[in-house]
């Protein structure tokens, strides 16, 4: 054999180990492993909000110079998005959450209107549509009544309808 045949052997053989390498590990029963091989792989045992998971892990190399595949999506219909932020422009903003689909605002008083009122509105769907808007309204004395708050859905759907139709115009 020679020197040059021997050298790509060993460097093939290397090439291999460090392949076989970044595979998962097997436990005895079959499941993939810990770093150590002795419990369940975080990620496969744990759920996705428990504070110990660590995410999906990479099965080869090639798995490196692929695409990124980010688990967390924007799933915020904009049209619901900007029509709460337009129906309750009164309202000051304490937080915007567009990852969660979350606005939050402060105490503030309707145009015409002797109350003051505070929002949380929560959109959790991509679609157009009314299952996707939740919205809490409170006063300083406590929750406001049903009708108030669907009045508030109804006009942010309108305004959110509004928008979609305006933008399909162009």
């Amino acid at each position: 054999m020679t020197r040059s045949r021997a050298l790509r052997m060993l460097f093939a053989g290397a090439a291999l180990a460090a392949l076989t390498a970044c595979g998962q590990r097997v436990g005895p029963a079959g499941g993939a492993t810990d770093e150590t091989g002795s419990g369940p792989a975080a990620s496969s045992s744990l759920p996705v909000d428990h504070p110990d998971y660590v995410g999906p892990q990479r099965s080869t190399v090639w798995d490196l110079f692929g695409p990124q595949r980010n688990e967390s999506t924007v799933a915020v219909n904009r049209y619901i998005w900007n029509g709460a932020l337009e129906v309750l422009s009164f309202l000051p903003v304490e937080s915007v959450d567009p990852f969660t689909g979350v606005i939050t605002t402060g105490y503030g008083t309707p145009p015409g209107g002797g109350a003051a009122y505070r929002a949380t509105v929560y959109v959790s769907d991509p679609a157009l549509d009314a299952r996707s808007l939740k919205v809490a309204l409170q006063r300083r004395s406590g929750p406001v009544d049903a009708a108030t708050q669907r009045a508030v859905e109804d006009a942010i759907l309108a305004r959110a309808r509004q928008l979609r139709e305006r933008d399909s115009r162009f």
